[in-house]
């Protein structure tokens, strides 16, 4: 999500110290496909970008497990985004709040119960 779309009252959630921040390995692999089909431009690849973003705002990198995928299962089939659903099941799975601004998790927030911020 790029800093400019981000709503205030989320700022105030991630640069608070008290919350536990996660950085989902299915969005680095999105960032990956992205910018190798020229979708997404960095100022550096990847694999250099990422760590490096990481590094400066303290995220905890929240690996895919077997349990993440076999919940996307369970999702209704709202859209066939691969990487939301995923990150969706993620979210369930772990019981975490996702911050986005994209239209299409509202949809799991009213039939799922999947917290929002």
């Amino acid at each position: 999500m790029a800093p400019e779309k981000i709503q205030p009252e989320y700022f105030e959630i991630i640069e608070n110290g008290d919350n536990e921040i996660l950085f989902s390995t299915v969005s680095a692999w999105e960032i990956v496909i992205k910018y190798n089909l020229g979708k997404l431009k960095l100022p550096f690849p990847p694999k250099e970008y990422i760590p490096k973003r990481l590094e400066v705002s303290f995220m905890e990198v929240l690996p895919v497990q077997l349990e993440h995928t076999l919940k996307v299962q369970e999702l209704p089939n709202f859209h066939n985004d691969p990487f939301d659903r995923l990150l969706i099941a993620q979210a369930l799975a772990e019981k975490l709040v996702v911050i986005t601004e994209d239209q299409q998790f509202e949809m799991y927030h009213e039939k799922l119960g999947l917290r929002k911020r």
